[in-house]
């Protein structure tokens, strides 16, 4: 196979154990020609001292003065590579993940069979569980909101949108389509800009031989405790982001009935799903406020930074 020049950009936020794992693991990949930029966004420790003497013959590392969240983070990254390396690549890669070596070898090959995809995603298992897969695609239903998971299958097809958590983009297609939409800051940005590229008539793709592990947090309490899980499994700012920000997504690309539509399922079934399980499950009413006010935020149209 030919092998396209390809940036990786890997977002740290006071996660320098997880970066450090996730470059230890781009290190041993099979793909030649690539470039690793590591974007610190803020962190308030010395990771990005650390990271810099780690990694000074690995990776260009950039160093913000603040956290411009996801998106801004990740457009400081794809900026620097467009101006400086010109690749025909950009990889959005999570920090709290591990690769398979041949991971980017996949996804490239896809993305070179056909001059209208425009954004390849793998498939994502389980780091806790690395034989169980966890996502293999997404599909969006505009009626009710949701963005949900795709039945994990053995071939690769097309699909409305793949994670954010690893997402190869061709440059020529972030020419046209632009950066991530900032004002998200994280959170479904990643499902707005596969809409965006699918509006401009290119392929979403998700590449089932493509392998990456990502340490999700384990969801009901009491299981994360059996297990051993210590990572949180909900954290207010992801409650808070995740609700404005769904708003906002059906806001700007939902129809008018749509809408509605969405608003009458959201405003019965999810409203009383969610506040029952951040009362009677997770108990913790700082949950049920941050819900609330990204509630609030989400149709107020506010946007950027809150935490």
């Amino acid at each position: 196979m030919s092998y396209p020049k390809v940036s990786i950009i890997v977002l740290n936020w006071n996660g320098l154990s997880d970066t450090i794992e996730c470059l230890e693991s781009l290190r041993k990949i099979t793909y030649t020609n690539y470039g690793v930029i590591v974007v610190d966004n803020g962190s308030d420790g010395d990771d990005a001292r650390i990271l810099s003497e780690k990694y000074a013959d690995y990776a260009h590392i950039i160093v913000n003065d603040k956290n411009y969240g996801y998106t801004g983070g990740n457009n400081i990254g794809m900026q620097y590579s467009r101006s400086h390396w010109q690749p025909d690549y950009h990889l959005i890669l999570n920090n709290d993940t591990v690769v398979a070596p041949d991971f980017l070898n996949g996804m490239v090959e896809t993305a070179e069979s056909d001059a209208d995809i425009g954004i390849v995603g793998p498939a994502i298992y389980n780091y806790d569980f690395p034989e169980r897969i966890i996502y293999g695609g997404g599909k969006l239903n505009m009626w009710t909101g949701k963005a949900g998971h795709i039945a994990p299958h053995d071939e690769s097809r097309d699909v409305d949108c793949v994670s954010g958590c690893c997402l190869l983009i061709k440059d020529t297609v972030a020419q046209k389509v632009g950066v991530l939409d900032e004002s998200y800051f994280c959170y479904w940005d990643d499902i707005d800009y596969c809409v965006r590229v699918r509006e401009a008539g290119f392929r979403v793709v998700y590449c089932s031989p493509s392998k990456i592990w990502h340490k999700v947090p384990a969801i009901i309490p009491w299981y994360r405790r059996l297990k051993g899980n210590n990572r949180l499994s909900v954290v207010p700012y992801k409650v808070y982001y995740g609700t404005r920000n769904h708003l906002k997504f059906m806001r700007k690309h939902a129809s008018g009935v749509q809408y509605s539509s969405f608003l009458i399922y959201f405003f019965s079934w999810h409203l009383c799903l969610t506040t029952s399980a951040y009362l009677l499950l997770y108990r913790d009413s700082r949950l049920l406020m941050d819900f609330y006010t990204g509630i609030k935020d989400g149709l107020l149209g506010r946007t950027g930074a809150r935490y």
